[in-house]
């Protein structure tokens, strides 16, 4: 566990990343920000690390606190599959992934009102070929609405991934071990 002489600040709403932290840190409190994800990067590295520091800058913070932000992407040939708006876009967005490898990029930014750092994550995923009766099945069953390439990787759609390079809590939104060594080293 992680034990800093600052008091450790989530700034997401997210029941995903609460519980990823939870497993390196005991106590912390939650701060969320209502700051649009918009940015000027061009780099999928660049952009998740763009919105966290954006994220970052929106929330109030006091001097004894340290804030934790987050945004995670997934692209696939470049492009970024953000959360779909509709059944279409989900299942045209699980039919590119089939059969193909896409990359989950995950921006972090630590900051106190005297010091920041700012860093990514990266992880390599390969799903099997998806028939149209999973995709639909899916997308009938649980919720890809709120989640970047309309899967969450925690549930049924573990069933979708062959192989995985890197942080598999980085897909899930929050690199554990890169944060844990990152605020153990903070000073």
């Amino acid at each position: 566990m992680i034990t800093l002489d600052k008091k450790i600040v989530l700034g997401s709403s997210s029941p995903r990343r609460k519980e990823l932290l939870r497993l390196i840190v005991k106590d912390f409190t939650i701060k969320t920000s209502n700051n649009a994800e918009n940015y000027q990067s061009f780099k999928p590295d660049e952009i998740v690390q763009e919105i966290s520091h954006n994220k970052s800058k929106s929330i109030n913070i006091l001097p004894n606190e340290l804030l934790i932000t987050a945004d995670t992407i997934v692209t696939l040939d470049d492009k970024i599959l953000g959360k779909p708006k509709n059944e279409k876009e989900a299942f045209l967005m699980l039919k590119a992934l089939s059969n193909r490898t896409h990359y989950v990029y995950t921006g972090i930014t630590l900051r106190t009102i005297d010091k920041i750092k700012i860093f990514f994550e990266v992880s390599k995923v390969t799903f099997y070929e998806l028939d149209e009766e999973i995709i639909n099945y899916y997308i009938k069953n649980y919720n890809p609405f709120d989640k970047a390439g309309a899967y969450a990787i925690q549930d049924f759609a573990a069933v979708f991934v062959k192989e995985i390079e890197g942080d598999y809590y980085n897909i899930m939104g929050l690199p554990v071990a890169k944060l844990y060594w990152q605020l153990r080293n903070w000073r």
